[in-house]
């Protein structure tokens, strides 16, 4: 239980700004993380519809309210997966060969692309956030569960592209099997819980949520051989973006229905 507990709260220490209680660092603490790593998920996505549904009660302006929104998710990680983008982003467009890619994500200067990248990011995101409507926003918020249950799957799943870093670090010393499966749990939980609430924006994010993994994973072995903490931050950030746009298609469609 100890053990367990200590695996919770590096999680909660490494991947949020939430504060935590002193944890001991040490490879059998860090088995389970990934176990915990989905509650963070939980936090984000109550507060954003707790945000979502009294948020407009306390500023006047719309884009405000939507902006602070879009910004939840940050406040709340301290934009660590932001980070894992970004650096991605820089990685890809270099069109070096894969040792110098994984050199690249590794480099803690930004680079035009992944300037670039954040400024389209957080555009999109604005835009698709202010088509969002209190129908598909709890579904959205489901999905912060969603992303980290599919990044965990693949931390425990998915080739390493090197033998160092956080992920490999990570994926050495969990306990692989219990991962897989309390992702899958996570995962089916969420993905009946949307279905349950509204089928048609359920079915629109497993569909948008399945094609993001295939790519993200297929995209990571061919470019760089596997995955890493970037790539993994990567798949967080296009998931959200994918799933709440999913829940945009998923209300137009109701609308044509």
């Amino acid at each position: 239980m100890k053990q367990l507990w200590n695996s919770f709260k590096i999680a909660f220490s490494m991947y949020s700004k939430i504060p935590m209680p002193k944890s001991d660092w040490k490879k059998e603490n860090m088995r389970y993380i990934m176990c915990f790593f989905p509650l963070i998920g939980l936090v984000i996505g109550a507060l954003t519809l707790a945000w979502g549904i009294g948020g407009g009660a306390l500023v006047s302006s719309k884009l405000l309210y939507t902006i602070i929104l879009v910004l939840i998710p940050v406040f709340v990680t301290g934009g660590i997966h932001l980070d894992g983008l970004l650096d991605t982003a820089d990685a890809l467009n270099s069109y070096q060969p894969r040792e110098r890619k994984l050199e690249i994500l590794k480099d803690s200067n930004s680079g035009a692309f992944a300037i670039i990248t954040a400024m389209v990011y957080f555009l999109l995101y604005l835009g698709i956030y202010s088509e969002v409507t209190r129908k598909s926003l709890p579904v959205i918020c489901l999905g912060f569960v969603l992303s980290r249950a599919m990044g965990a799957f693949s931390i425990a799943a998915f080739p390493m592209a090197k033998n160092t870093g956080l992920a490999a670090a990570f994926s050495d010393g969990a306990q692989k099997k219990c991962v897989k499966i309390t992702s899958v749990i996570y995962g089916g939980i969420v993905l009946l819980l949307m279905l349950a609430y509204e089928p048609v924006i359920g079915i629109c994010v497993a569909v948008g949520a399945t094609l993001e993994y295939i790519y993200y994973y297929k995209m990571s072995v061919k470019e760089f051989g596997g995955i890493t903490g970037d790539l993994a931050g990567f798949h967080m950030q296009i998931s959200e973006l994918v799933i709440a746009f999913s829940c945009v298609a998923g209300e137009i469609l109701l609308k044509v229905i």
